[in-house]
């Protein structure tokens, strides 16, 4: 009897597409499900070709501007620019990581700019996050979000391992800042606001382990109540991708109860496939999102 790793594996391998990538749940080739794949299976030795050909597409896919589109019939470089480069990052050339990371430390949040300052201090707008720190949006030229911080600063840091530059670090201390001041009361993370309607903001799953993956190292005084709502969620939640990020977040600083198996397999999406293997990896020991 197959074990859940090797069914996940064979069905990862399966949903590869003819022209190399991945797609979410079937049809054509997108770059997040795609950065993913080749995370999860690097390591693994029946996944060689795939590899190879996952990798080839998604290099090709690279814009002039240095980011990535969501896939090859969007024009634009979008949050996905980090995705790419967390799968890349040790096989791109010089110049193609060079052009990604500049695109990303050319992009933040349009809330964290002075001018937005300025005009919100002007007309009594009270925020109840900090302002002045730098995270990253979905989008070029919109507000920044807690995920695509996460996976920015994630894809930063590897890239740093190449060549690490003062901006670089400068806006990787600034991203950690971003997410800790986005941190809801419960202790975790949503998708970046602290209140709503004027009530407080409860914590996702998903966003909780992601941002806490993101901050594996950091030492704040928030930590040990951010561990513990991961912990909470990880009792209470049924999703296999919010069970997996909840996992890579927890071991990413060393907590013991996310080294548990997890309770179930994924479902048939590649990105479930995907982060239930990074997870078992991390597990095990290796963390893809941080080697």
């Amino acid at each position: 009897m197959q074990s859940s790793h090797a069914r996940t594996l064979a069905a990862l391998l399966a949903a590869q597409n003819s022209d190399g990538g991945w797609g979410y749940g079937g049809g054509g080739s997108w770059t997040e499900p795609t950065a993913c794949a080749l995370l999860a299976l690097t390591g693994e030795e029946p996944a060689a070709d795939a590899l190879r050909r996952g990798a080839h597409w998604l290099t090709a896919l690279q814009r002039p501007d240095g980011g990535w589109p969501p896939r090859a019939s969007v024009v634009e470089s979008t949050w996905v620019t980090a995705a790419a480069l967390l799968a890349l990052a040790g096989q791109l050339p010089r110049e193609s990581l060079a052009r990604s990371v500049r695109w990303l430390l050319a992009k933040r949040g349009e809330e964290s700019g002075l001018w937005r300052r300025v005009r919100l201090k002007l007309l009594g707008v009270r925020s109840d996050v900090d302002t002045g720190v730098d995270g990253w949006p979905w989008f070029p030229d919109t507000a920044a979000w807690v995920a695509p911080t996460a996976v920015t600063l994630l894809a930063l840091e590897k890239a740093g391992r190449r060549d690490a530059s003062a901006e670089l670090r400068r806006r990787l201390d600034s991203g950690r800042q971003f997410l800790w001041s986005r941190i809801c009361h419960d202790g975790g993370w949503n998708h970046g606001s602290t209140r709503a309607l004027g009530y407080q903001a409860e914590s996702y799953p998903e966003t909780t382990g992601l941002a806490l993956l993101a901050l594996h190292g950091a030492e704040s005084p928030k930590l040990p109540l951010a561990l513990a709502a991961a912990e909470r969620h990880l009792r209470a939640c049924r999703s296999s991708e919010g069970i997996s990020w909840l996992r890579l977040g927890l071991l990413a600083h060393s907590s013991p109860a996310a080294r548990v198996s997890s309770p179930q397999e994924p479902g048939r999406g590649v990105m479930d496939c995907a982060l239930f293997l990074l997870a078992e990896k991390a597990a095990a020991g290796t963390n893809r999102f941080l080697d």
